[in-house]
């Protein structure tokens, strides 16, 4: 198969057949146009000036099919691929077989400099468009781009929208889902002295129109175990700010109790739990509230989750309660 491809070698004063064919070709065009007048306008401009959807064709790598950018290489028949994808074909060109070298494609690069180009999470609604340079750094923090799955308890590569994830957590993961703003969830481990890096329960609850993922989980701190909650909001990071939420855990006379704003799925789930936001229960405070003999453990978390509202008044932020 074919590729499209910019020569990017210099010029010469000497034209072939092929070029003065081109030249005679060009001058037809011209005097066709005055003499048609602006009829023949629009097809003349395509004849000339490619379309932004061929010159972006150009600029995608022929290995990766990604986007290309600087450096931009070329063999010497032409043949353009991505600084990424040299290496990975061992300096030779994966359309013609000849040796890389260290060409640049200038030319290339220069034309893409003059491009705008829509964000490619355009079909998920974001309406921007960007110098092509730019898109790049906006697609990485794009608000529209989409999610990955927040389960923590296998290394999931699925990503998508909010209603996309919801439903692939309830069928994919059997993840228990509730409605509502409050919750009372009982933990059970029967041998607490074993405590492995693993995700103990996730539980999806939907308030406010919107979803919010509770996590509970025991891991390693240092030498010691800990117990963790921690809430995570579906959706991103400045709408997540709009809510609160706490959790209480408790037994003998005693409790301890969290308030903070849940974070967004943006933020992985390991970055919460290393950052330590949550409800942290150190072993022998769980096993104190769980009573007994100390040899299972038994812990009630309680909590809810409310949503900040300006009071117009004062100024304050007064928290709207879910019934």
């Amino acid at each position: 198969m074919e590729s499209d491809s910019i020569d990017c070698m210099a010029s010469s004063d000497v034209m072939d057949d092929d070029e003065i064919h081109h030249h005679q070709l060009s001058s037809s065009l011209s005097k066709t146009h005055s003499n048609n007048g602006n009829s023949n306008n629009s097809s003349l401009s395509s004849a000339v000036h490619p379309s932004t959807t061929s010159v972006h064709e150009l600029l995608e790598c022929p290995v990766c099919t990604n986007s290309m950018y600087p450096p931009i290489h070329q063999c010497h028949n032409g043949h353009t691929l991505c600084s990424t994808c040299k290496t990975r074909v061992h300096n030779r060109c994966p359309t013609c077989r000849q040796e890389l070298g260290d060409i640049r494609c200038l030319a290339l690069e220069k034309v893409a400099e003059s491009l705008e180009l829509p964000c490619k999470y355009m079909s998920l609604g974001c309406p921007e468009i960007f110098p092509y340079y730019s898109k790049l750094k906006h697609e990485a923090l794009c608000n529209f781009r989409p999610y990955s799955c927040p389960y923590a308890g296998s290394e999931c590569a699925v990503v998508g929208d909010i209603p996309f994830l919801v439903t692939h957590l309830r069928d994919d993961h059997k993840v228990d889902m509730h409605s509502g703003c409050t919750f009372n969830h009982r933990y059970v481990k029967s041998n607490p002295q074993e405590v492995e890096n693993a995700t103990w329960m996730l539980t999806v609850f939907h308030c406010f129109g919107q979803y919010f993922c509770l996590h509970f989980e025991a891991f390693q701190l240092g030498v010691a175990p800990v117990y963790m909650a921690f809430l995570r909001f579906m959706g991103d990071e400045i709408e997540a700010r709009n809510y609160s939420y706490s959790l209480e855990v408790g037994g003998n006379g005693r409790k301890l109790i969290w308030e903070g704003t849940p974070r967004s799925i943006r933020d992985s789930h390991r970055k919460v739990r290393d950052s330590h936001d949550g409800l942290i229960i150190q072993r022998n405070m769980a096993l104190f509230f769980s009573g007994g003999d100390r040899k299972e453990m038994k812990l009630r978390v309680t909590g809810r989750i409310w949503k900040e509202q300006q009071n117009p008044e004062g100024g304050a932020c007064i928290p709207n309660l879910c019934s």
